[in-house]
């Protein structure tokens, strides 16, 4: 088991920033996959970055690409979100999550949850 908590959500305005971690605790040897989801009210839960734990590889869907930044520090356990340039539309419960081997974009990819954290942009 893994378990991951996250912290750094808030409120912040439009332009502004933040930094998501994410810290695992459990049997981290299992991660090879790193990710961040977000679900804003009323709509379904979608991929915003991924990271392999070891590579170190990442992935960004369009929308974030030059505005957020994920990246991990494998010493401390933990995963971190950069966000940047903030937009209203940005406004979501933001989860991490940890997987194995797959594709990053695609929820099934990842055993374990966080309990996610709020993030709200104000316009």
């Amino acid at each position: 088991q893994v378990q991951l908590v996250e912290s750094g959500g808030g409120l912040v305005q439009a332009g502004g920033s933040l930094r998501l971690s994410c810290a695992a605790s459990g049997r981290t040897s299992s991660m090879y996959t790193m990710g961040w989801f977000r679900q804003a009210p009323g709509k379904e839960r979608d991929v915003v970055a991924g990271i392999g734990w070891g590579s170190g590889i990442t992935s960004y869907i369009d929308s974030v690409k030059g505005r957020f930044t994920i990246s991990r520090d494998n010493t401390k356990n933990t995963v971190y979100l950069q966000m940047n340039s903030l937009k209203p539309e940005d406004t979501a419960v933001y989860y991490c999550a940890a997987g194995r081997v797959g594709v990053w974009a695609l929820p099934g990819t990842y055993d374990y949850w966080g309990q996610g954290t709020q993030v709200t942009v104000s316009s």
